[in-house]
């Protein structure tokens, strides 16, 4: 039975958060506010239908609560119907019974963490370990006690639950700053909480090195000025970006590390190449894929990074075009930087930041070998890379591949 509906309709809600209430037990009085009206003194006399059989059964419960927390306190001891939230906090799972009883403990003075008091596994050995002396109070033997201490030994294989939730968050336990006077303070979006955790995340889990080369983009400038009308008439923008995605997409299949993901003490090469899109937003930064993006035109690819460009900044995006990138491009060039040594975007291995693409004063080679200055169109190349399994070598190699690709773009890609 739906016991509690704790979202609005259509409301955004977070992973794990809990969203409903069910009750399981038939019959069972149910309400939100119930935890709140523990008032068992009065016991009316004149009460309603519902409490008439609570007095046959109110010597009984007396005996059976020998009032072991707070937590309990709020169980009407008339005998009453319980609410959904004390039902929750008093059971457990299977699990957590047979350990209890294994332990011979008392579910009542385990502080619970689950849903409304609800006591896990976690709790159970959190109680063991903190307090194994106590731990068997309940029972009348003396002797258990002692088998109670040693058994958080045993409850050590626990500890690979761990590595379930390794996500670190010093993100949130940043240090509280007091704010002045006439300063404005902004919680963090969702979208901000997320990127300020994963973001800090991977600088503890990769090992982040970074390579940077200059590219001339001359050449694409010319084929983008004599194509950018003609996908235009096709509602496709053309931008270096979309020539850049393409040569990195083609790139990525000869050099399959930096394609790859950390698991463990193993690497895996993915077999497929969906490369991510940052775009900048203004509540945040989000990563849109393109799938298969090896196997686009250039014309598809530049209508990808249009087509998820424009519906990440309308907030149509769906959370499968977000997943399975295997690596990602940032592009802060578009504001003007120079050059910047981005993240990585976890798990993958690597990230492409592709920087200020302008005119500068370059050195110019000529057919029969002189030198001279000329004007060329020019940007920076940098990518971070996990050196736990991407080598200096490695990326050097890649990024000189991409260079090349992009300096000798071919006009038939066009």
């Amino acid at each position: 039975v739906l016991a509690e509906v704790l979202v609005k309709e259509g409301e955004t809600v977070a992973v794990q958060r809990v969203v409903a209430r069910i009750e399981t037990e038939a019959g069972a009085a149910v309400s939100a506010e119930a935890p709140a009206a523990p008032t068992p003194a009065p016991s009316p006399e004149p009460a309603p239908a519902a409490p008439a059989p609570a007095p046959t059964k109110a010597t009984a419960p007396a005996p059976a609560s020998p009032a072991p927390t707070p937590a309990h306190a709020s169980r009407d001891t008339n005998g009453g119907p319980e609410s959904a939230e004390e039902r929750l906090q008093r059971k457990s799972t299977p699990l957590v019974r047979k350990m209890v009883a294994e332990h011979n403990l008392d579910l009542g003075a385990i502080p619970g963490s689950g849903i409304a008091g609800r006591v896990t596994k976690q709790d159970v050995l959190t109680f063991l370990e903190q307090a194994p002396a106590p731990a068997a109070r309940a029972p009348s033997p003396p002797s258990p006690p002692s088998p109670a201490a040693a058994v958080p030994a045993p409850s050590a294989p626990a500890a690979p639950a761990a590595p379930a939730a390794p996500a670190p968050v010093p993100a949130v336990a940043a240090p509280q700053v007091d704010p002045w006077e006439g300063d404005r303070v902004e919680p963090w979006s969702r979208i901000r909480k997320l990127t300020a955790d994963h973001m800090i995340m991977s600088r503890r889990v990769s090992a982040h090195v970074a390579s940077l080369m200059e590219v001339d983009y001359t050449r694409v400038a010319q084929l983008r000025a004599g194509a950018k009308a003609s996908y235009a008439e096709r509602g496709v923008n053309l931008t270096f970006l979309a020539f850049i995605t393409k040569v990195v997409a083609d790139t990525l299949r000869l050099h399959p590390v930096v394609n790859a993901a950390v698991s463990g003490e193993s690497t895996i090469y993915r077999r497929d190449i969906n490369v991510g899109i940052a775009v900048a937003l203004d509540w945040g930064l989000i990563v849109p894929v393109i799938r298969h993006a090896d196997e686009l035109s250039l014309l598809g690819i530049a209508r990808a990074i249009n087509d998820l460009g424009e519906r990440a900044r309308g907030k149509r995006l769906s959370p499968d075009e977000v997943q399975k990138g295997t690596f990602t491009i940032t592009n802060p060039g578009v504001f003007g930087s120079y050059v910047g040594l981005p993240i990585i975007n976890q798990p993958q291995s690597a990230i492409l930041a592709i920087g200020a693409i302008e005119k500068r004063p370059a050195v110019v080679r000529a057919a029969d070998g002189t030198d001279s200055l000329g004007i060329r169109t020019l940007g920076m190349l940098a990518m971070s890379y996990d050196h736990r399994i991407v080598d200096g070598a490695d990326a050097d190699r890649f990024l000189a591949d991409v260079k090349r690709g992009v300096q000798e773009f071919s006009d038939a890609a066009v």
